[in-house]
């Protein structure tokens, strides 16, 4: 089989290649799948989490997978993240600091994750934030990845990859995971009755969440949502054919005709804010008259 990828980008249209790609290799068995890059002009460096897991998926399938006609511009990119070096490339340094590596995580590597966090990301022209904060901030990109494991139930692992783009001041990281969609897991846990995309917004307003027992859920990603918003930032979240967007502190859903085999979280902060952020409870009565 051989497919031709276009340009992917982090937009509803790059989000829709990667689902026509799961959707053209998803009854692939013991087959020789080449994907072919002559097409692909471009690829936003974070969007090689989705990819990789959709490759990383066709390959437990028992298929051989070739990357070929990998543009020059491409390879340059995806060779200093990691991406290529699972397909035959070797690793290119990344002199200008602008890459969070390509990498795919066992359920149980929470650890591994927080240290990819700490190492990869934080402070990676991410704005000031107060100790207090920063912590809080820590705690809800983690939860994205104990989203992944608990509510997703996969089997395949997590996925993540970032970039930082340093001409268009934007930091983008994704996170995705090839286990039950969101919508599933709202029914299954709640029983509501919900469209993909209403499904997602129902998981990220107030304290809304399929956890069970006495601990909150939830919580995380509504603060990291909030500093998106200040921060005139995005999150996008794609969830079986849901599609999800904060932008420009507006919400804006739409469906996909055939679903992602699991979700996908895209987080862009803009590096460009020099506002300085804490928690409402470490504002002084002091630091407002």
């Amino acid at each position: 089989m051989k497919i031709f990828l276009q340009e992917i980008n982090s937009d509803y249209e790059g989000f829709s290649r990667l689902i026509q790609l799961a959707a053209q290799t998803a009854g692939c068995y013991f087959d020789d799948v080449e994907i072919d890059m002559s097409q692909t002009g471009w690829i936003d460096a974070n969007m090689c989490a989705p990819l990789g897991a959709i490759l990383y998926k066709i390959g437990r399938d028992i298929n051989s997978i070739q990357l070929t006609h990998v543009q020059p511009n491409v390879e340059a990119i995806l060779s200093k993240n990691g991406f290529l070096c699972n397909y035959g490339w070797s690793r290119k340094k990344d002199t200008h600091g602008s890459t969070i590596e390509y990498k795919r995580f066992e359920p149980k590597d929470d650890r591994y994750f927080a240290d990819y966090i700490e190492t990869q990301m934080i402070g990676n022209g991410i704005p000031e934030m107060s100790p207090g904060l920063l912590k809080k901030f820590r705690e809800s990109i983690y939860e994205i990845f104990s989203n992944s494991v608990i509510h997703s139930r996969t089997m395949l692992g997590i996925f993540s990859c970032g970039q930082y783009f340093h001409k268009k001041h934007r930091l983008d990281f994704s996170v995705v995971d090839l286990g039950i969609g969101i919508c599933t897991n709202v029914h299954d846990r709640r029983g509501l009755v919900l469209s993909a995309e209403e499904a997602i917004s129902w998981a990220l307003e107030g304290k809304n969440t399929t956890k069970l027992g006495p601990i909150p859920g939830g919580l995380g990603l509504k603060l990291l949502r909030e500093f998106i918003i200040e921060n005139d930032g995005r999150i996008q979240i794609v969830s079986e054919n849901g599609y999800w967007e904060l932008s420009e502190g507006q919400v804006n859903t739409r469906a996909f005709p055939e679903p992602f085999p699991g979700t996908i979280v895209n987080i862009e902060i803009n590096t460009a804010d020099s506002k300085s952020y804490r928690l409402v409870s470490e504002i002084r009565s002091e630091d407002i008259f």
